[in-house]
């Protein structure tokens, strides 16, 4: 790795949902990018030394593992805590974690709500107001707040999860405005299908159900929805929070930016 790609070295980023999917590939990319990494999300522990041991043999960065259950504030609070006891502060925040539940908005039951809302959205200002003090006493600081193609665009059988990321834009941009006074900035990202475990288990059913490719059964899958008719590489959108926590991003606040291979523009 060469020293070029170093843009975030002695920075902490604080990566909620990391133990697999788009999270895990956010904390790959910002350990590539120099940055120490704070875990969270539920694994097993030998699962997770062993992802840590990896990072920080192959990126000289340091890691730590906070396996707070984001629906409690208080166990959000004691994660933060602890993790700043570690390394000083927090100085980048990725709200990745997410939790998804379908069915009928009159179907949806009050305990699904209810963990989404937790999940999805309060986790994220909990994370927030806890972390932000420390940002500002930095007077630095990148807040990241995973969206959706849903945040930008409805769709049926998908209420928590439609309004909770719709939420969550709302969130970025007030809490931009908030902190235009420092080099501070909140974006959100905005991806559409893209390759997690979720996906590609329903890519693994239509290929045994209907007999066809690993690339039919894509095409299929996004059908009327994703344009390019292919899952979004989840590192391509880490690569985009990483662009946004160096150098020449400064002046990127409160911005909602899809990657979804075409979806919001069809």
């Amino acid at each position: 790795m060469s020293d070029s790609t170093l843009t975030l070295s002695g920075k902490t980023a604080l990566i909620t949902g990391s133990t697999q999917g788009l999270g895990l590939a956010a904390a790959e990319r910002f350990a590539e990018a120099g940055c120490n990494i704070v875990f969270n999300g539920f694994a097993e522990a030998e699962q997770m030394a062993a992802v840590q041991r990896d990072l920080e043999h192959r990126c000289g960065v340091r890691t730590w593992y906070g396996a707070a259950d984001l629906r409690d504030p208080l166990e959000i609070e004691r994660m933060i805590a602890a993790a700043a006891g570690v390394f000083g502060a927090i100085d980048i925040l990725v709200n990745n974690a997410v939790v998804r539940h379908a069915a009928p908005v009159e179907q949806f039951s009050t305990v699904q709500w209810d963990e989404a809302m937790a999940v999805n959205l309060s986790a994220a200002f909990h994370t927030i107001r806890l972390t932000l003090p420390m940002m500002r006493r930095r007077n630095w600081g990148r807040i990241i707040n995973v969206s959706s193609i849903y945040g930008l665009r409805g769709a049926a059988g998908r209420v928590g999860y439609v309004t909770t990321k719709t939420a969550l834009v709302g969130l970025t941009r007030a809490v931009a405005l908030e902190t235009v006074g420092q080099d501070i900035t909140c974006n959100a990202v905005c991806p559409g299908t893209t390759r997690t475990p979720v996906h590609e288990a329903a890519i693994q059913d239509l290929m045994a159900r209907s007999g066809v490719a690993v690339e039919e059964a894509e095409r299929t899958l996004l059908a009327g929805k994703q344009p390019t008719g292919r899952l979004i590489a989840p590192q391509n959108v880490a690569a985009l929070m990483v662009f946004l926590c160096g150098p020449e991003s400064g002046d990127i606040t409160g911005a909602l930016l899809p990657v979804d291979g075409g979806w919001s523009s069809s």
